[in-house]
């Protein structure tokens, strides 16, 4: 839908939108400022042409995967030290060795499986995950690797023939889904939250969303009707669910995008297991009364902000996972609900303690604890991120949902 034209939104081309930098957070420099202007001028052209506003959900597919501009598509880094935010492959290898012993466990059974990891990141878990398998005597026939952004895969490929030399040739990357659903295991570690969403508001008339123009030679939100008759179901639902409607003024996030991905990951799926690892909920405890902001987050420089439409391009922008939606988009694709587990009971259930115990000296084993605790316990990692497993034609229940399985809350 294209809004008509708002009293507020831009009536012609105006002056190229600057870059916002929210107080206390340092400066990109004059290389990335002058990528994000590029960006932005991209995105100020798109305004003008849809009559003054874009929803919010398509300035953040703009603003993240912009083909050589967008924050996922461009340069510039993202992972570990220079870049913005940490993932748990770049916290410790135990992790993708816990998630390597689920896969070898669905593997048995599944003669020259592939292993197709969507959004790779660093390419640690890749690697780490090839090496545990080789040394468990489950290497796959491929491992297959999804990635949008060209930079992330050439690093990717950079820490494979470091990490694991004699298993890189193993790897082959993809732009786009397999032609073909594969038989063996799909891994998805925080990409579900960076798949574009929209922000929702519940008005005394009726649902709203966000949209973005150019107000004043700037970037601002401002609020319409649902932009398609998909998130105005998507709220509906929501709400049939929670038995009563959302307070007014609340606002929040939905994402047909995501249940559309999620579809695409079950469709992906021939046999096996699919593990999709982020940070959410289930539904009714995302759209917690309490929770009446949404979960909305930016991340730069390792410092989270909630300013979307500050630092273009060069943010990261995410939103809690609704994992009730994933996991009824992946069963309406055919797929079923093999497991939804904390990350840290899922990583002790496939063996996280038997990598501590099996340190090599005091040292080694000192360092393993600690990465134990940021991993599982519940004020790091271990609570704010859930595994959600789906499968297709697997007869079996995958050790990893084997305590404290949390399907019912779904």
């Amino acid at each position: 839908m294209t809004l008509r034209r708002h009293p507020d939104a831009a009536a012609r081309p105006g002056p190229p939108l600057p870059l916002r930098l929210p107080e206390g957070l340092p400066d990109p420099g004059p290389e990335a400022r002058a990528h994000a202007e590029r960006l932005l001028a991209l995105i100020g052209e798109e305004i003008e042409r849809r009559g003054g506003a874009i929803p919010f959900s398509r300035y953040l597919e703009l603003a993240l995967y912009t083909p050589g501009l967008g924050y996922y598509g461009g340069p510039l880094p993202k992972l570990g030290g220079p870049g913005d935010f940490v993932t748990a492959p770049e916290v410790s290898p135990l992790f993708g060795r816990c998630l390597a012993r689920q896969a070898a466990e669905v593997m048995a059974a599944q003669p020259d499986a592939t292993v197709l990891e969507l959004g790779a990141g660093s390419g640690a878990l890749a690697a780490e995950v090839l090496t545990t398998l080789a040394d468990l005597g489950r290497l796959p026939g491929r491992y297959l690797i999804l990635e949008v952004s060209g930079e992330l895969a050439r690093r990717q490929a950079e820490t494979l023939a470091r990490r694991a030399p004699a298993l890189s040739g193993l790897v082959s990357w993809l732009e786009r889904w397999p032609e073909a659903p594969i038989t063996g295991v799909i891994l998805a570690n925080e990409v579900l939250d960076a798949v574009p969403f929209h922000r929702v508001r519940r008005e005394p008339s009726g649902p709203g969303e966000l949209y973005v123009t150019a107000r004043g030679g700037r970037l601002a939100g401002l609020w319409g009707p649902p932009s398609s008759e998909a998130v105005d179901r998507a709220i509906t639902e929501v709400e049939a669910d929670l038995g009563t409607a959302l307070p007014p003024g609340y606002v929040t996030e939905v994402s047909p995008e995501r249940d559309a991905w999620v579809s695409s990951v079950a469709d992906a799926l021939g046999a096996g297991l699919a593990l999709l690892i982020d940070y959410g909920y289930p539904r009714r405890e995302y759209y917690h009364p309490q929770r009446a902001d949404g979960t909305l987050m930016c991340h730069y420089r390792h410092r989270a902000h909630g300013d979307p439409l500050a630092l273009t391009g060069l943010q990261d922008v995410t939103a809690h996972v609704d994992f009730t939606a994933a996991a009824r988009a992946a069963e309406r694709a055919g797929a079923r609900t093999a497991g939804f587990v904390s990350q840290a009971d899922f990583l002790l259930a496939t063996g996280i303690l038997d990598e501590v115990a099996a340190a090599g000296d005091e040292g080694e084993r000192t360092a393993r604890a600690s990465e134990v605790r940021r991993l599982t316990f519940p004020g790091q990692m271990g609570e704010a991120f859930k595994v959600l497993g789906l499968s297709r034609g697997l007869d079996l229940d995958p050790v990893g949902f084997a305590l404290r399985d949390r399907r019912g809350r779904l």
